[in-house]
């Protein structure tokens, strides 16, 4: 199930959710051009490392190596073309609605409060960890979770495949939504969810940061979209 498009306005231009998007494509084009051996170095020094992280001396350790500075620059590295085209589609398809409630500043605060938060609680899962987090998956769960708050209703279009069936559906927000979260906890909770190449925690912990942070980053409140919905 791949959604690709809502149906709710915004009276603004989503400015930084698609200068969020540039910098995550500009930065991943840098670490194609690098050789294999600067790439992994460079995702190791500024990929989020959860062992790295519960170790309190090196927060006083030069900027480079700061776990904090390292859990901000993480969220601006990708492992692959699909987790990057992943998690742009999502950041454009409901980041937009998201920046439109806040505002600039207030966005930008909200997404990346939401990608440290992502980085805690997967250090929190596993703390012993030295595999580095890189993306912005934490983040942007955040802004999924931000958006079923504030639209929990609205149409989304989504590409359903089953096998060789394809076929373009709309549902509900918070169907989809729903179905994602399910999808996370799934596997986090299961006794695999540490390992494997997927920081399932992060998406959690940034899905419902993004939940509870909403009403406080909302500039006003505004009525949540009520629409029908059908397949088709």
């Amino acid at each position: 199930m791949i959604p690709f498009k809502t149906d709710v306005p915004t009276r603004t231009r989503p400015v930084v959710t698609v200068t969020l998007i540039v910098v995550n494509c500009l930065v991943f084009a840098f670490q194609l051009s690098l050789p294999e051996e600067s790439h992994y170095a460079l995702v190791h020094l500024f990929g989020a490392v959860p062992a790295r992280m519960t170790k309190l001396p090196l927060y006083f350790a030069p900027a480079l190596y700061n776990p904090l500075v390292s859990a901000f620059t993480s969220m601006f590295l990708h492992g692959g073309w699909l987790h990057l085209l992943g998690n742009m589609l999502y950041l454009w398809i409901f980041g937009n609605n998201v920046e439109d409630s806040m505002g600039f500043v207030r966005f930008i605060a909200f997404y990346l409060i939401c990608g440290l938060a992502a980085a805690a609680a997967q250090t929190a899962a596993d703390p012993v960890s030295g595999v580095p987090m890189i993306g912005a998956s934490g983040a942007i769960a955040g802004v999924l979770g931000a958006y079923l708050i504030l639209h929990p209703f609205a149409r989304v279009h989504t590409l359903l495949i089953i096998f060789v069936f394809i076929r373009v559906i709309t549902l509900p927000a918070i169907v989809v939504l729903a179905f994602w979260f399910l999808i996370q906890l799934m596997y986090g909770l299961s006794p695999a969810g540490t390992q494997g190449g997927v920081a399932w925690h992060a998406h959690i912990g940034g899905f419902i940061t993004g939940l509870v942070l909403i009403r406080f980053f909302q500039k006003g409140q505004r009525s949540r979209t009520r629409r029908s919905y059908k397949w088709f």
